[in-house]
C-alpha cells in the first residue's frame, strides 16, 4: 500500500481543459517511461500524494487537482519585459540559440535564486518572459495505474533528502547525464 518512504511506479495521462472546455492530453507517463517517485518526500504535488496514498499495485486512479492545489492562479505580474542585452552570450551577441519563443530558460533573481522562465516574445529591443508555471491556472486531471511499489532503501532516501550532482531525477532518470545518486538508482543509461 502506498505510504511514506515507498517508491511508487505508475503510469498516467494528465489532461487539462482547452479553450473550448474539452479535455486535452498534455502529459503522459508510459510503461516504457513511467513516473517513479518516493511517497512522502515532497517530490510530487501534495494533493497528488494525498490521492495516491493507500493505493496498491494494480489499483487505478482518476482524480482532479484544482489549480489552487496545483500551481496556483495565473499571475500577470509574472510576465516581465526585459532588456534584450540581458540575453547576450559571451560574444556580445543575442543568444538566439537558447532564447526563442516557447523555450524555458533559467534566470537568476536579484537574490541569486535560479528560476525557470518561458520566453513569451522576442522583440527588437526586449524579451518578454513568463515566470508562471506552464500549468498555472489549470485544473489537472490524472488517470492512471500503480504498476510497482516497494520500500525505499536507506541509500535512496539519503539521495533524495541530500541530493547531489543534478539534484535528483524526480522519476526521469533516463534524462540524467550522469549517475546523480537519485532515488531510483539508475545509472547514466537509465538501466534499472
Amino acid at each position: 500500500m502506498i505510504d511514506n518512504e515507498k517508491v511508487v511506479t505508475c503510469i498516467y495521462k494528465m489532461y487539462i481543459a482547452d479553450e473550448k472546455g474539452q479535455e486535452a492530453l498534455i502529459e503522459e507517463a508510459t510503461k516504457e517511461r513511467p513516473l517513479i517517485y518516493c511517497h512522502g518526500e515532497g517530490m510530487m504535488l501534495p494533493k497528488f500524494e494525498e490521492h495516491m496514498a493507500g493505493l496498491k499495485v494494480g489499483d487505478t486512479f482518476d482524480f482532479v487537482i484544482t489549480s489552487a492545489d496545483a500551481y496556483g492562479d495565473y499571475d500577470e505580474a509574472g510576465v516581465l519585459k526585459l532588456d534584450k542585452k540581458l540575453f547576450f552570450n559571451g560574444d556580445g551577441e543575442f543568444d538566439k540559440e537558447h532564447v526563442f519563443v516557447g523555450n524555458i530558460i533559467p534566470m537568476r533573481t536579484v537574490d541569486g535564486q535560479i528560476v525557470n522562465a518561458q520566453v513569451a516574445e522576442v522583440g527588437e529591443n526586449d524579451v518578454t518572459i513568463d515566470l508562471n508555471h506552464p500549468y498555472a491556472g489549470e485544473d489537472l486531471h490524472f488517470v492512471g495505474e500503480v504498476i510497482d511499489l516497494r520500500d525505499a532503501d536507506p541509500k535512496e532516501l539519503e539521495a533524495i533528502r541530500n541530493p547531489r550532482h543534478c539534484g535528483g531525477c524526480h522519476g526521469n532518470c533516463n534524462d540524467c547525464e550522469s549517475d546523480c545518486g537519485s532515488h531510483c538508482g539508475n545509472d547514466a543509461k537509465g538501466d534499472k
